[in-house]
C-alpha cells in the first residue's frame, strides 16, 4: 500500500471541499486516514485460500454452518462502508476447516472495495475451489451507508444476497435446511 499517495489524496479531498489543510485538527488527518486504510483494506494483501488450507477429516458429510458473522466492507462506488452479517454453510466432502477460518475467509474479501453481490460469490467460490465440498451456500445481509447517509437516505434498509453452489443449486430441501438453521437460536 502506498501511504504517501493516500495521504496526498486525502489532502486533495480536504482542499477540494474548501478545508484548510493546515488547520490544527486536520494536520495529522492524512496520516491517520492512510493508517486506517492499511487496516481496513488489508484484504488486498491477504490470500483467502490460505485460510482454508488447514483441514480436518470427518466421517460424515452433514451440513456445517457458521452464521451471524459480523463484517465491515466498503462500497466501491462511493467508498462508504457497508456492514452486516454473513452466514456460510457447506456440505463437506470428507474434510472441514476450523470455524475461525470461515470468518477469516469472509474478512479477506470484505477488506477490499466491494459490491455485496461480488463479496457473496467470492466466498462461495473460494470454498468450492479449495475445499471441494458437495456444495456451499452463502447469505449476506448488510446496511449500506451510501443508501443511509446520501442519495435516497433510507437508514435501516438492508440488502440481502444469496449464492448457492454445488448441491445447493438444485436441492430445495438443503436450501430449506439452511434457512431453518439460519433462523434457529
Amino acid at each position: 500500500m502506498d501511504k504517501k499517495k493516500i495521504e496526498e489524496g486525502v489532502r486533495l479531498i480536504l482542499e477540494g471541499i474548501g478545508e484548510d489543510i493546515n488547520r490544527e485538527g486536520l494536520l495529522e488527518t492524512p496520516d491517520r486516514i492512510a493508517r486506517m486504510y492499511e487496516e481496513l483494506a488489508a484484504g488486498y494483501t491477504d490470500n483467502a485460500s490460505e485460510h482454508l488450507k488447514k483441514r480436518f477429516h470427518v466421517d460424515n458429510n452433514d451440513m456445517v454452518m457458521e452464521k451471524d458473522i459480523p463484517f465491515y466492507s466498503f462500497c466501491e462506488h462511493h467508498m462508504l462502508p457497508f456492514y452486516g452479517k454473513a452466514a456460510v454453510a457447506y456440505i463437506p466432502n470428507g474434510e472441514v476447516v476450523g470455524l475461525s477460518k470461515i470468518a477469516r475467509t469472509l474478512e479477506v474479501f470484505a477488506k477490499r472495495f466491494q459490491l455485496q453481490e461480488r463479496l457473496t460469490a467470492q466466498i462461495a467460490d473460494v470454498f468450492m475451489e479449495e475445499l471441494k465440498p458437495y456444495g456451499v451456500m452463502v447469505l449476506i445481509e448488510a446496511e449500506h451507508m451510501c443508501m443511509t447517509m446520501r442519495g435516497i437516505k433510507k437508514p435501516g434498509a438492508k440488502t440481502v444476497t444469496v449464492v448457492t453452489r454445488g448441491v445447493f443449486n438444485e436441492d430445495e430441501k438443503l436450501q430449506n435446511q439452511f434457512y431453518r438453521m439460519l433462523e434457529s437460536r
